[in-house]
């Protein structure tokens, strides 16, 4: 690509061919969810709360990587749709529980199949051994860059 000694090589760099796989899986999992009427985003907070009920705003957008203000957007019309409750008043601070509701449990059957089928195609062509590898170096690579923080 570039002649500059110090440029990275697009073709050989570990970050780019991340950010290009995670691209090719939210844009494969956006197709599979958008004919349920979801997106990754409006998924990702059905699972987080199957997972985990009673997160709080604030839990649930560090969970789905978007920010409060989206999160509280997102909520606030799964609310209205009847697939997540929340308390009127908050029993301490302003946290306000989010709680799946059976419609949100259907709702996120059905998009758990779409995406765990996104998923086994990504990996299709890996052994067992390759996918437990690929699992163990991922998480890895996240937690060092986790522990020391902004470069």
């Amino acid at each position: 690509m570039s002649q500059r000694g110090d440029a990275i090589d697009l073709d050989t760099s570990l970050g780019y061919l991340l950010k290009e796989a995670s691209t090719a899986l939210r844009q494969s999992m956006e197709a599979v969810l958008r004919p349920l009427g979801m997106t990754v985003t409006h998924y990702s907070c059905l699972e987080l709360l199957a997972q985990r009920p009673g997160l709080s705003n604030s839990e649930l957008a560090r969970g789905a990587f978007v920010t409060r203000q989206s999160m509280n957007v997102l909520l606030q019309s799964l609310e209205r749709d009847g697939d997540v409750v929340r308390p009127p008043d908050a029993a301490v601070g302003k946290v306000l529980p989010a709680q799946l509701t059976a419609r949100g449990r259907r709702k996120l059957a059905a998009a758990t199949a779409a995406v765990r089928s996104v998923e086994v195609r990504m990996t299709d062509g890996l052994s067992e051994a390759e996918r437990a590898a690929a699992l163990t170096i991922l998480r890895r690579m996240v937690d060092s860059l986790r522990d020391e923080g902004p470069a």
